[in-house]
Protein backbone atom coordinates (compact mmCIF):
# COMPACT_ATOMS: atom_id res chain seq x y z
CA UNK A 1 0.00 0.00 0.00
CA UNK A 2 3.03 2.37 0.51
CA UNK A 3 4.14 1.85 -2.70
CA UNK A 4 0.54 2.85 -3.89
CA UNK A 5 0.35 5.71 -2.05
CA UNK A 6 3.52 7.35 -3.31
CA UNK A 7 2.07 6.06 -7.13
CA UNK A 8 -0.79 8.15 -6.35
CA UNK A 9 0.82 11.34 -5.21
CA UNK A 10 3.05 11.29 -7.66
CA UNK A 11 0.19 11.24 -10.23
CA UNK A 12 -1.21 14.24 -7.97
CA UNK A 13 1.94 16.19 -8.18
CA UNK A 14 2.36 15.53 -12.39
CA UNK A 15 -1.16 16.63 -12.83
CA UNK A 16 -0.51 19.94 -11.83
CA UNK A 17 1.60 20.57 -14.68
CA UNK A 18 2.06 23.70 -16.80
CA UNK A 19 -0.19 23.84 -20.08
CA UNK A 20 1.64 24.71 -23.11
CA UNK A 21 -0.15 27.31 -25.72
CA UNK A 22 -1.21 30.57 -25.69
CA UNK A 23 -3.98 31.44 -22.18
CA UNK A 24 -7.13 32.85 -24.32
CA UNK A 25 -7.36 36.73 -23.99
CA UNK A 26 -10.56 38.72 -24.55
CA UNK A 27 -10.13 40.66 -27.81
CA UNK A 28 -10.31 44.52 -27.32
CA UNK A 29 -12.92 45.82 -29.66
CA UNK A 30 -13.64 49.41 -30.03
CA UNK A 31 -17.62 49.52 -29.83
CA UNK A 32 -19.32 53.17 -30.72
CA UNK A 33 -20.51 55.37 -28.57
CA UNK A 34 -23.98 55.10 -29.60
CA UNK A 35 -25.97 53.60 -32.14
CA UNK A 36 -26.24 55.36 -36.02
CA UNK A 37 -29.68 56.50 -36.57
CA UNK A 38 -31.71 59.02 -38.93
CA UNK A 39 -32.19 60.88 -35.80
CA UNK A 40 -30.21 61.55 -32.71
CA UNK A 41 -31.21 58.97 -29.92
CA UNK A 42 -31.49 59.96 -26.33
CA UNK A 43 -28.53 59.27 -24.06
CA UNK A 44 -28.67 55.20 -24.05
CA UNK A 45 -28.84 53.69 -20.53
CA UNK A 46 -28.83 49.95 -19.64
CA UNK A 47 -32.21 49.33 -20.58
CA UNK A 48 -32.54 47.89 -24.12
CA UNK A 49 -36.12 46.36 -25.87
CA UNK A 50 -33.71 43.26 -25.92
CA UNK A 51 -33.98 43.47 -22.17
CA UNK A 52 -38.21 42.15 -22.86
CA UNK A 53 -39.42 38.91 -23.42
CA UNK A 54 -40.91 38.05 -26.56
CA UNK A 55 -44.53 37.72 -25.37
CA UNK A 56 -43.99 41.20 -23.43
CA UNK A 57 -43.20 42.77 -27.00
CA UNK A 58 -45.89 40.86 -29.03
CA UNK A 59 -49.04 41.41 -27.58
CA UNK A 60 -50.91 39.66 -29.82
CA UNK A 61 -52.64 36.26 -27.58
CA UNK A 62 -52.97 34.08 -30.73
CA UNK A 63 -48.79 34.77 -32.05
CA UNK A 64 -48.18 34.24 -28.59
CA UNK A 65 -49.92 31.16 -28.57
CA UNK A 66 -47.89 30.12 -31.88
CA UNK A 67 -44.77 30.97 -31.12
CA UNK A 68 -44.89 29.07 -27.69
CA UNK A 69 -45.85 25.50 -30.11
CA UNK A 70 -42.80 26.84 -32.38
CA UNK A 71 -40.66 26.56 -29.55
CA UNK A 72 -41.68 23.44 -28.57
CA UNK A 73 -41.90 21.49 -31.82
CA UNK A 74 -40.10 23.28 -33.98
CA UNK A 75 -37.61 21.18 -36.65
CA UNK A 76 -34.51 23.44 -36.36
CA UNK A 77 -34.62 24.10 -32.72
CA UNK A 78 -34.91 20.47 -31.95
CA UNK A 79 -31.78 20.24 -33.98
CA UNK A 80 -30.20 22.79 -32.32
CA UNK A 81 -30.73 20.99 -29.08
CA UNK A 82 -29.38 17.89 -29.85
CA UNK A 83 -26.16 19.60 -31.16
CA UNK A 84 -25.90 20.89 -28.00
CA UNK A 85 -26.06 17.40 -25.94
CA UNK A 86 -23.78 15.88 -28.79
CA UNK A 87 -21.50 18.79 -27.59
CA UNK A 88 -22.14 18.09 -23.71
CA UNK A 89 -21.39 14.43 -24.28
CA UNK A 90 -18.02 15.10 -26.12
CA UNK A 91 -17.10 17.24 -23.27
CA UNK A 92 -17.47 14.04 -21.35
CA UNK A 93 -15.79 11.97 -23.29
CA UNK A 94 -12.42 14.65 -23.90
CA UNK A 95 -12.68 15.42 -20.45
CA UNK A 96 -12.52 11.80 -18.83
CA UNK A 97 -9.39 11.58 -20.85
CA UNK A 98 -7.44 13.75 -18.03
CA UNK A 99 -8.74 10.35 -15.32
CA UNK A 100 -7.21 7.01 -14.99
CA UNK A 101 -9.23 4.13 -16.52
CA UNK A 102 -9.39 1.14 -14.04
CA UNK A 103 -10.91 -1.83 -14.73
CA UNK A 104 -11.78 -5.21 -13.13
CA UNK A 105 -11.18 -8.82 -13.77
CA UNK A 106 -11.71 -12.22 -12.67
CA UNK A 107 -11.50 -15.96 -14.23
CA UNK A 108 -11.88 -19.38 -13.03
CA UNK A 109 -10.79 -22.52 -14.76
CA UNK A 110 -11.50 -26.00 -14.06
CA UNK A 111 -8.80 -28.76 -15.45
CA UNK A 112 -9.45 -32.51 -15.34
CA UNK A 113 -6.41 -34.53 -16.54
CA UNK A 114 -6.42 -37.78 -18.28
CA UNK A 115 -4.54 -40.72 -17.01
CA UNK A 116 -4.50 -42.55 -20.34
CA UNK A 117 -3.53 -40.14 -22.49
CA UNK A 118 -0.48 -40.38 -24.98
CA UNK A 119 1.45 -41.40 -21.87
CA UNK A 120 -0.55 -43.46 -19.35
CA UNK A 121 0.22 -41.90 -15.58
CA UNK A 122 -0.55 -44.60 -12.58
CA UNK A 123 -3.17 -43.65 -9.89
CA UNK A 124 -0.61 -43.13 -7.17
CA UNK A 125 1.41 -40.07 -9.54
CA UNK A 126 -2.09 -38.18 -10.13
CA UNK A 127 -3.99 -38.56 -7.39
CA UNK A 128 -6.61 -35.92 -8.63
CA UNK A 129 -7.94 -35.30 -12.08
CA UNK A 130 -9.73 -32.17 -11.87
CA UNK A 131 -7.63 -28.90 -10.76
CA UNK A 132 -9.37 -25.35 -9.86
CA UNK A 133 -7.45 -22.98 -11.13
CA UNK A 134 -8.58 -19.02 -10.55
CA UNK A 135 -7.41 -15.07 -10.79
CA UNK A 136 -8.93 -11.45 -10.04
CA UNK A 137 -7.10 -8.56 -11.30
CA UNK A 138 -7.61 -4.67 -11.08
CA UNK A 139 -6.00 -2.70 -14.27
CA UNK A 140 -5.20 0.27 -14.39
CA UNK A 141 -4.99 0.87 -18.19
CA UNK A 142 -3.20 3.35 -20.28
CA UNK A 143 -3.23 6.45 -18.69
CA UNK A 144 -1.42 9.31 -19.80
CA UNK A 145 0.49 11.80 -17.32
CA UNK A 146 -0.81 15.32 -18.68
CA UNK A 147 2.37 17.36 -17.95
CA UNK A 148 2.16 19.56 -20.97
CA UNK A 149 -1.79 20.41 -20.62
CA UNK A 150 -2.60 18.18 -24.20
CA UNK A 151 -5.65 16.78 -22.03
CA UNK A 152 -6.80 20.18 -20.23
CA UNK A 153 -6.75 22.18 -23.38
CA UNK A 154 -8.49 19.53 -25.53
CA UNK A 155 -11.03 20.03 -22.61
CA UNK A 156 -11.36 23.71 -23.13
CA UNK A 157 -11.88 23.46 -26.50
CA UNK A 158 -14.45 21.19 -26.23
CA UNK A 159 -16.36 23.34 -23.39
CA UNK A 160 -15.93 26.26 -25.83
CA UNK A 161 -17.14 24.28 -28.32
CA UNK A 162 -20.38 23.11 -25.91
CA UNK A 163 -20.71 26.66 -24.89
CA UNK A 164 -20.95 28.31 -29.00
CA UNK A 165 -23.62 24.74 -29.68
CA UNK A 166 -25.43 26.48 -26.82
CA UNK A 167 -25.52 29.96 -28.29
CA UNK A 168 -26.10 28.80 -31.28
CA UNK A 169 -29.28 27.30 -29.80
CA UNK A 170 -30.37 30.80 -28.31
CA UNK A 171 -29.82 32.13 -31.94
CA UNK A 172 -31.80 29.85 -33.42
CA UNK A 173 -34.72 30.42 -30.45
CA UNK A 174 -34.06 34.42 -31.03
CA UNK A 175 -34.44 33.42 -35.36
CA UNK A 176 -37.93 31.32 -34.57
CA UNK A 177 -39.10 34.14 -32.38
CA UNK A 178 -39.21 36.90 -35.31
CA UNK A 179 -39.79 34.49 -38.21
CA UNK A 180 -42.69 33.37 -36.37
CA UNK A 181 -43.81 36.82 -35.60
CA UNK A 182 -42.72 38.18 -39.09
CA UNK A 183 -44.90 35.67 -40.82
CA UNK A 184 -47.65 36.30 -38.65
CA UNK A 185 -48.04 39.77 -39.42
CA UNK A 186 -47.52 38.88 -43.18
CA UNK A 187 -50.40 36.99 -42.92
CA UNK A 188 -52.49 39.78 -41.14
CA UNK A 189 -51.52 42.26 -44.13
CA UNK A 190 -52.55 39.75 -46.65
CA UNK A 191 -55.53 39.59 -44.93
CA UNK A 192 -55.99 42.97 -44.95
CA UNK A 193 -55.20 43.67 -48.44
CA UNK A 194 -58.20 40.92 -48.97
CA UNK A 195 -60.60 43.28 -47.23
CA UNK A 196 -59.44 46.46 -48.83
CA UNK A 197 -60.32 43.82 -52.45
CA UNK A 198 -63.53 42.98 -51.36
CA UNK A 199 -64.56 46.07 -50.02
CA UNK A 200 -63.03 47.44 -53.07
CA UNK A 201 -65.30 45.52 -55.51
CA UNK A 202 -68.06 46.11 -53.74
CA UNK A 203 -68.01 49.93 -54.30
CA UNK A 204 -67.18 48.95 -57.69
CA UNK A 205 -69.93 46.77 -58.78
CA UNK A 206 -72.25 49.44 -57.01
CA UNK A 207 -70.59 52.17 -59.38
CA UNK A 208 -70.74 50.42 -62.24
CA UNK A 209 -74.51 49.60 -61.49
CA UNK A 210 -74.76 53.23 -61.44
CA UNK A 211 -73.19 53.36 -64.83
CA UNK A 212 -75.60 50.83 -66.63
CA UNK A 213 -78.36 52.43 -65.51
CA UNK A 214 -77.17 55.55 -67.07
CA UNK A 215 -76.29 54.71 -70.01
CA UNK A 216 -79.89 53.01 -70.48
CA UNK A 217 -81.04 55.89 -69.72
CA UNK A 218 -78.33 57.77 -72.49
CA UNK A 219 -76.75 59.49 -70.30
CA UNK A 220 -73.32 57.69 -70.18
CA UNK A 221 -71.98 56.06 -73.24
CA UNK A 222 -70.43 52.21 -73.82
CA UNK A 223 -66.54 53.81 -73.31
CA UNK A 224 -68.04 54.58 -70.08
CA UNK A 225 -69.44 51.36 -69.18
CA UNK A 226 -66.01 49.91 -70.23
CA UNK A 227 -64.14 51.34 -68.22
CA UNK A 228 -66.23 50.51 -65.10
CA UNK A 229 -66.16 46.92 -65.85
CA UNK A 230 -62.28 47.24 -66.11
CA UNK A 231 -61.93 48.62 -63.07
CA UNK A 232 -65.00 45.78 -61.32
CA UNK A 233 -62.23 42.58 -63.11
CA UNK A 234 -59.53 44.54 -61.81
CA UNK A 235 -60.48 44.81 -58.17
CA UNK A 236 -61.92 40.98 -58.56
CA UNK A 237 -58.55 39.44 -60.29
CA UNK A 238 -56.98 40.77 -57.18
CA UNK A 239 -58.61 38.51 -54.64
CA UNK A 240 -57.51 34.93 -55.82
CA UNK A 241 -54.08 35.73 -55.80
CA UNK A 242 -54.20 37.46 -52.23
CA UNK A 243 -56.49 33.98 -50.78
CA UNK A 244 -52.92 32.03 -52.92
CA UNK A 245 -50.41 33.93 -50.68
CA UNK A 246 -52.65 33.83 -47.81
CA UNK A 247 -52.69 29.79 -47.88
CA UNK A 248 -48.97 29.36 -48.47
CA UNK A 249 -47.90 31.76 -45.59
CA UNK A 250 -50.32 29.50 -43.20
CA UNK A 251 -48.37 26.73 -44.67
CA UNK A 252 -45.52 28.64 -44.26
CA UNK A 253 -46.20 29.41 -40.51
CA UNK A 254 -47.20 25.40 -39.60
CA UNK A 255 -44.25 24.34 -40.97
CA UNK A 256 -42.49 26.73 -38.66
CA UNK A 257 -44.45 24.91 -36.05
CA UNK A 258 -43.72 21.35 -36.90
CA UNK A 259 -47.60 21.11 -37.80
CA UNK A 260 -48.77 19.75 -41.24
CA UNK A 261 -50.02 22.41 -43.35
CA UNK A 262 -53.36 23.78 -42.27
CA UNK A 263 -55.45 27.09 -41.51
CA UNK A 264 -54.09 29.35 -38.85
CA UNK A 265 -56.60 31.39 -36.12
CA UNK A 266 -55.81 35.01 -36.35
CA UNK A 267 -56.29 37.10 -33.48
CA UNK A 268 -55.64 41.16 -33.87
CA UNK A 269 -55.90 42.66 -37.08
CA UNK A 270 -53.08 44.34 -39.07
CA UNK A 271 -54.23 47.70 -37.84
CA UNK A 272 -54.98 46.61 -34.25
CA UNK A 273 -51.23 45.58 -33.35
CA UNK A 274 -49.68 47.26 -30.64
CA UNK A 275 -46.73 49.19 -31.59
CA UNK A 276 -44.19 50.56 -28.74
CA UNK A 277 -44.23 53.58 -27.96
CA UNK A 278 -40.82 54.04 -28.32
CA UNK A 279 -38.04 51.54 -28.93
CA UNK A 280 -34.55 52.30 -26.24
CA UNK A 281 -31.94 50.49 -28.00
CA UNK A 282 -29.60 50.12 -24.88
CA UNK A 283 -25.75 50.79 -24.87
CA UNK A 284 -23.79 49.58 -27.31
CA UNK A 285 -21.10 47.96 -25.64
CA UNK A 286 -24.26 45.38 -23.73
CA UNK A 287 -24.96 44.04 -27.51
CA UNK A 288 -21.48 41.84 -27.01
CA UNK A 289 -23.33 40.43 -24.52
CA UNK A 290 -27.14 39.58 -25.52
CA UNK A 291 -26.10 39.04 -28.96
CA UNK A 292 -26.07 34.99 -29.06
CA UNK A 293 -24.53 34.91 -32.44
CA UNK A 294 -21.38 37.05 -30.75
CA UNK A 295 -20.97 34.92 -28.01
CA UNK A 296 -20.52 31.86 -30.15
CA UNK A 297 -18.25 33.23 -32.26
CA UNK A 298 -16.36 34.07 -28.89
CA UNK A 299 -16.35 30.45 -28.07
CA UNK A 300 -15.41 29.66 -31.51
CA UNK A 301 -12.01 31.38 -31.01
CA UNK A 302 -11.40 30.06 -27.42
CA UNK A 303 -11.65 26.81 -28.88
CA UNK A 304 -9.53 27.74 -31.58
CA UNK A 305 -6.85 28.93 -29.00
CA UNK A 306 -7.21 26.36 -26.94
CA UNK A 307 -6.39 23.45 -29.99
CA UNK A 308 -2.77 25.76 -30.31
CA UNK A 309 -2.27 24.20 -27.35
CA UNK A 310 -2.86 20.91 -28.07
CA UNK A 311 -0.55 21.18 -31.09
CA UNK A 312 2.38 22.03 -29.30
CA UNK A 313 1.97 19.36 -26.80
CA UNK A 314 3.41 17.16 -29.39
CA UNK A 315 6.65 18.36 -29.60
CA UNK A 316 7.09 17.22 -25.76
CA UNK A 317 7.37 13.24 -24.53
CA UNK A 318 4.08 11.51 -23.82
CA UNK A 319 4.10 9.29 -20.80
CA UNK A 320 1.56 7.06 -19.83
CA UNK A 321 1.20 4.75 -17.30
CA UNK A 322 -0.12 1.10 -17.17
CA UNK A 323 -0.48 -1.73 -15.07
CA UNK A 324 -2.34 -4.37 -12.32
CA UNK A 325 -2.72 -5.62 -8.98
CA UNK A 326 -4.48 -8.84 -8.17
CA UNK A 327 -3.76 -12.42 -7.49
CA UNK A 328 -3.81 -15.44 -8.94
CA UNK A 329 -4.34 -18.80 -7.01
CA UNK A 330 -5.95 -22.28 -6.37
CA UNK A 331 -7.31 -21.31 -2.78
CA UNK A 332 -9.84 -18.25 -2.58
CA UNK A 333 -9.01 -17.70 0.74
CA UNK A 334 -5.39 -17.16 -0.17
CA UNK A 335 -5.77 -15.05 -3.57
CA UNK A 336 -4.91 -11.67 -2.21
CA UNK A 337 -2.06 -12.61 0.00
CA UNK A 338 1.61 -14.31 0.18
CA UNK A 339 3.08 -15.76 -3.11
CA UNK A 340 -1.14 -15.58 -4.61
CA UNK A 341 -0.53 -11.69 -5.48
CA UNK A 342 0.70 -10.03 -8.21
CA UNK A 343 1.18 -6.74 -9.41
CA UNK A 344 2.46 -4.69 -12.78
CA UNK A 345 3.81 -1.37 -13.53
CA UNK A 346 4.67 -0.45 -16.43
CA UNK A 347 5.82 3.79 -17.25
CA UNK A 348 6.06 4.37 -21.02
CA UNK A 349 8.00 7.73 -22.72
CA UNK A 350 7.07 8.43 -26.24
CA UNK A 351 9.26 11.24 -27.68
CA UNK A 352 9.10 12.11 -31.47
CA UNK A 353 12.37 12.90 -33.08
CA UNK A 354 11.19 12.64 -36.73
CA UNK A 355 8.32 13.56 -38.13
CA UNK A 356 9.23 15.31 -41.60
CA UNK A 357 7.17 18.72 -39.78
CA UNK A 358 3.91 17.14 -39.60
CA UNK A 359 4.00 18.79 -35.68
CA UNK A 360 4.61 22.28 -37.03
CA UNK A 361 2.76 22.27 -39.73
CA UNK A 362 0.21 21.24 -37.40
CA UNK A 363 1.05 24.23 -35.19
CA UNK A 364 0.76 26.62 -38.03
CA UNK A 365 -2.81 25.50 -38.99
CA UNK A 366 -3.70 25.94 -35.85
CA UNK A 367 -2.70 29.36 -35.37
CA UNK A 368 -4.29 30.17 -38.78
CA UNK A 369 -7.27 28.45 -37.30
CA UNK A 370 -7.43 30.85 -34.70
CA UNK A 371 -6.98 33.95 -36.37
CA UNK A 372 -9.40 32.63 -38.84
CA UNK A 373 -11.56 32.70 -36.00
CA UNK A 374 -10.87 36.04 -34.22
CA UNK A 375 -11.46 37.50 -38.05
CA UNK A 376 -14.90 35.82 -37.55
CA UNK A 377 -15.35 37.32 -34.21
CA UNK A 378 -14.56 40.27 -35.39
CA UNK A 379 -16.97 40.65 -38.67
CA UNK A 380 -19.75 39.26 -36.44
CA UNK A 381 -19.37 42.25 -33.90
CA UNK A 382 -19.10 44.99 -37.05
CA UNK A 383 -22.44 42.71 -38.57
CA UNK A 384 -24.13 43.10 -35.54
CA UNK A 385 -23.72 47.18 -35.28
CA UNK A 386 -24.57 47.22 -38.66
CA UNK A 387 -27.73 45.12 -38.38
CA UNK A 388 -28.77 47.66 -35.78
CA UNK A 389 -28.21 50.78 -37.38
CA UNK A 390 -29.93 49.33 -40.50
CA UNK A 391 -33.11 48.93 -38.34
CA UNK A 392 -33.13 51.99 -36.46
CA UNK A 393 -32.96 53.25 -39.58
CA UNK A 394 -36.12 50.99 -40.96
CA UNK A 395 -38.36 51.86 -38.05
CA UNK A 396 -37.86 55.57 -37.95
CA UNK A 397 -38.06 56.09 -41.83
CA UNK A 398 -41.30 53.29 -41.99
CA UNK A 399 -42.93 55.05 -39.42
CA UNK A 400 -42.67 58.87 -40.72
CA UNK A 401 -43.61 56.90 -44.04
CA UNK A 402 -46.71 55.25 -42.75
CA UNK A 403 -47.95 58.82 -41.45
CA UNK A 404 -47.42 60.85 -44.87
CA UNK A 405 -49.40 57.39 -46.44
CA UNK A 406 -52.46 57.92 -43.76
CA UNK A 407 -52.21 61.34 -45.43
CA UNK A 408 -52.20 60.10 -48.57
CA UNK A 409 -55.02 57.90 -48.47
CA UNK A 410 -57.30 60.21 -46.38
CA UNK A 411 -57.19 62.63 -49.27
CA UNK A 412 -57.86 60.34 -51.69
CA UNK A 413 -61.13 58.87 -50.19
CA UNK A 414 -62.70 62.73 -49.72
CA UNK A 415 -61.67 63.03 -53.71
CA UNK A 416 -63.45 59.71 -54.64
CA UNK A 417 -66.53 60.79 -52.65
CA UNK A 418 -66.47 64.26 -53.65
CA UNK A 419 -65.44 63.11 -57.76
CA UNK A 420 -68.63 60.59 -57.55
CA UNK A 421 -71.51 63.35 -55.75
CA UNK A 422 -70.16 65.30 -58.86
CA UNK A 423 -69.89 62.64 -61.60
CA UNK A 424 -74.06 61.68 -59.92
CA UNK A 425 -74.74 65.45 -60.40
CA UNK A 426 -73.56 65.83 -64.00
CA UNK A 427 -71.21 68.18 -63.47
CA UNK A 428 -68.14 66.08 -63.99
CA UNK A 429 -66.95 63.24 -66.23
CA UNK A 430 -66.74 59.49 -65.30
CA UNK A 431 -63.12 59.47 -65.76
CA UNK A 432 -62.22 62.02 -62.83
CA UNK A 433 -64.52 59.30 -60.74
CA UNK A 434 -62.41 55.84 -61.76
CA UNK A 435 -59.07 58.13 -61.86
CA UNK A 436 -60.04 58.62 -58.36
CA UNK A 437 -61.29 55.06 -57.19
CA UNK A 438 -57.85 53.47 -58.82
CA UNK A 439 -55.80 55.64 -56.92
CA UNK A 440 -57.39 55.37 -53.80
CA UNK A 441 -57.30 51.18 -54.14
CA UNK A 442 -53.57 51.61 -54.78
CA UNK A 443 -53.27 53.93 -51.68
CA UNK A 444 -54.92 51.88 -49.56
CA UNK A 445 -52.60 48.34 -50.51
CA UNK A 446 -49.56 50.52 -50.50
CA UNK A 447 -50.93 51.68 -46.60
CA UNK A 448 -51.37 48.00 -45.38
CA UNK A 449 -47.88 47.10 -46.71
CA UNK A 450 -46.42 49.99 -45.38
CA UNK A 451 -47.87 48.91 -41.86
CA UNK A 452 -46.53 45.29 -42.08
CA UNK A 453 -43.31 47.54 -42.59
CA UNK A 454 -43.19 49.01 -39.36
CA UNK A 455 -44.29 45.62 -37.44
CA UNK A 456 -41.69 43.58 -39.12
CA UNK A 457 -39.14 46.55 -38.62
CA UNK A 458 -39.86 46.37 -34.72
CA UNK A 459 -39.44 42.70 -35.14
CA UNK A 460 -36.05 43.08 -37.00
CA UNK A 461 -35.16 46.01 -34.32
CA UNK A 462 -36.32 43.00 -31.25
CA UNK A 463 -33.84 40.67 -33.28
CA UNK A 464 -30.93 42.37 -33.73
CA UNK A 465 -30.36 43.99 -30.32
CA UNK A 466 -30.55 40.44 -29.45
CA UNK A 467 -34.00 39.70 -27.52
CA UNK A 468 -35.83 36.59 -27.80
CA UNK A 469 -34.02 33.91 -26.52
CA UNK A 470 -34.76 34.54 -22.86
Amino acid sequence: MNKLSFVAALLAGLLTGCAVGPNYHKPVIQTPATFRSPTALPASDAASMADLKWWQVFKDERLQELERTALAQNYDLRDAVARVEAARASLGITRSNQFPTVDAGADISTTRISRNGSTPLPASFVRTQERTFGGATLNLLSFELDLWGRLRRATEAARANLLSAEENRKAVVSTLVGDVATAYFSLRELDYQLEISRRTLATRQSSLTLVKNRQTGGVATLLDLRQSEQLVYTAAETIPALQQQVEQTENQISLLLGKNPGEVIRGLSLTEQEMPPEVPPGLPSSLLDRRPDIRAAEQNLIAANAEIGVAKAAYFPQISLTGFLGGQGNQLSSLFSGPSAIWNFTPQVTQPIFTAGRIKSNVRLQEALREHALIQYEKTIQTAFTEVSNALVAHQRVRESRVQQELLVAALQDRTRLAYVRYRGGVDTLLNALDSDRDLFQAELALSQIRLNELVSVVQLYKVLGGGWQ
